[in-house]
């Protein structure tokens, strides 16, 4: 694969941004929270079980599953509540990367994306070649807002290991939906699957089939697109 540049790759925005949310189901069906291929990259399930039975009860909830659904407040709350002893930790052991990834995985399934940027963000520092902690420190950044940032990780991670799975998948994912970049993405997807032939047959499916639903959805805007122009092109010729 050629080593891409350290400049953002080229915006093609074929899909309008009302388009590329209504696919949310979609990568959520795939995975895409943000999209991991190989087990052990996403953030910590652990500790996403923990700060949840951190929650806390409502008054008058019925058994059948009214559950409370925490405001970002609340979950603000009870993820320093659990990342507390870690951070007690931290402060006589701050190069601990296995204590920062936890963590920056406390804050990220609380949706405190800023917060968990900033932790993996030191583990970054101290193991800068760790492609497994750029991917995550890219989906804390994406989740925060931050596509270019995002991105900028993916692109370093991949210079010291270009065929992993995980960081292109998710690289076509934010040009997708950070910047409307279909074609970027189909190149992160293509690259994916040459340079990854071992991939299982289920994932190597999932990726195929995003890309198709990618390529119909693309094709059917260009089409939307040409009759619209040409419809203008014939109401100047009446």
């Amino acid at each position: 694969m050629t080593r891409e540049s350290g400049t953002d790759p080229a915006v093609h925005p074929t899909l309008p941004a009302r388009q590329v949310w209504a696919m949310a189901t979609l990568f959520l069906a795939v995975g895409l929270a943000m999209g991991y291929l190989i087990p052990g990259s996403q953030p910590s399930v652990s500790a996403a079980r923990s700060v949840a039975a951190t929650a806390p009860a409502v008054p008058g909830a019925h058994a059948m599953g009214n559950a409370h659904m925490p405001s970002l407040e609340e979950m603000k709350q009870m993820a320093d509540q659990k990342a507390a002893p870690l951070l007690g930790k931290l402060k006589s052991d701050p190069n601990n990367v296995g204590l920062l990834l936890q963590v920056g995985a406390i804050y990220h399934v609380t949706h405190q994306f800023s917060d968990a940027a900033t932790y993996y963000g030191r583990a970054a520092q101290i193991q800068p070649r760790d492609v497994a902690i750029r991917t995550k420190l890219a989906a804390s950044l994406f989740r925060e807002g931050d596509a270019d940032g995002a991105m900028a990780q993916l692109n370093q991670a991949l210079t010291y290991d270009p065929k992993d799975a995980n960081t292109l998948f998710n690289l076509g994912m934010i040009r997708l939906e950070g910047k409307g970049d279909t074609k970027g993405a189909l190149a992160a997807w293509q690259q994916l699957l040459k340079s990854n032939p071992q991939l299982s047959p289920d994932r190597k499916a999932t990726v195929v089939k995003l890309m198709a639903d990618v390529m119909t959805m693309a094709n059917g805007q260009q089409a939307t697109k040409g009759a619209g122009r040409h419809d203008r092109h014939a109401t100047s010729n009446d």
